[in-house]
């Protein structure tokens, strides 16, 4: 007998719109939470999310409640689908409602290092509501073709392995597979940290810049995330694999990448804000370049990209300046 959950979805974006398209095709009770009254009652009416998945139909089981309270309260899982900036204020909100939660599991979905603290979304669940049971979802998974039901695989994470299981088990489809990897440090710092390298590659196409130098970027890119994250704790073998290597070219190379896309303004010569408002959505790289070089100089790791970048959004630098930078660095061992 298949068991029906309840799943809340938090955050009306592309990706949380298409997990709970996932969800609902595959059957279960599935609410999507979307906090803008006008874009939630659109979605509702016209069953599409015209503006982040434009010519996808929704399933008509989808429900769409009038508050967050009133969509969590009675779920099994509730899918963390909010930008990282948002993510402690969401948890604190859901936290004030006074529901008992260990009964339920919390999916974060989001890419990201909250920037005040330095802390992961992991750490930052945890202080939030210190008795959560929490995963991730991670890897090279954009939300089209996640909706469009294109071949897909991820990453389910958490510390205590039954949480990761039934993650699997709750989006694990046909179309969808779902492997588990223990480490939760490093899957979260491969997922964040990748969005880095994609506005380099992003800057590097801007500029005219050809496959050769895409190349070296993402490889000379992942040794970066995989130096800051073995010194933060994680396995090296994490970044080798789907929420690392996989995650990394998907996002350097795709063009539903918004990072990239963030990237190729900013090497066409848009300014960074001018970049973001043009991409209309959350470019998490930009908060993660922020926070990965303050942790690059907290930790004493060697970071050229990341430092550079961080220089050109900061305006301390133009893009074609911190190429060069790179290119003529002392000659070295790889």
């Amino acid at each position: 007998m298949v068991v029906k959950h309840k799943v809340s979805v938090i955050g009306g974006g592309s990706f949380g719109t298409a997990l709970a398209q996932l969800l609902a095709d595959k059957g279960e009770d599935v609410s999507l939470w979307i906090r803008n009254k006008n874009e939630r009652e659109k979605i509702a009416a016209s069953m599409e999310n015209e503006k982040y998945l434009q010519g996808i139909k929704l399933s008509k089981t989808l429900v769409f409640p009038s508050s967050m309270k009133e969509a969590i309260e009675n779920s099994d899982f509730i899918v963390m689908a909010v930008p990282s900036a948002s993510f402690r204020s969401c948890l604190s909100e859901i936290k004030s409602y006074g529901l008992e939660f260990n009964n339920k599991i919390f999916i974060n979905v989001a890419k990201g290092i909250e920037i005040e603290t330095l802390s992961l979304l992991s750490q930052v669940a945890k202080e939030e509501i210190p008795d959560i049971r929490f995963g991730v979802i991670s890897g090279p998974s954009h939300a089209e073709e996640v909706a469009r039901r294109i071949p897909t695989t991820v990453v389910a994470s958490s510390e205590d392995t039954q949480v990761a299981k039934e993650i699997q088990n709750l989006f694990f489809t046909d179309r969808f597979r779902v492997y588990i990897n223990s480490d939760i440090i490093g899957v979260q710092l491969a997922g964040a940290l990748k969005n880095i390298i994609a506005l380099a590659a992003g800057i590097c196409d801007g500029l005219g810049y050809g496959d050769n130098g895409r190349a070296a970027l993402i490889t000379r890119g992942l040794a970066e995330i995989v130096r800051l994250g073995v010194a933060m704790g994680a396995d090296r073998e994490t970044f080798l694999g789907l929420t690392g290597v996989g995650d990394l070219i998907v996002t350097c190379t795709s063009e539903h990448s918004r990072n990239k896309r963030c990237g190729y303004m900013i090497g066409s010569g848009y300014s960074t804000e001018e970049s973001v408002s043009k991409i209309g959505m959350v470019a998490e790289g930009i908060f993660a370049i922020k926070a990965a070089y303050k942790l690059s100089e907290k930790l004493s790791i060697d970071m050229p990209i990341t430092e550079n970048l961080y220089k050109v959004i900061e305006d301390e630098l133009k893009a074609d300046e911190a190429v060069d930078i790179l290119m003529g660095r002392e000659k070295k061992h790889e």
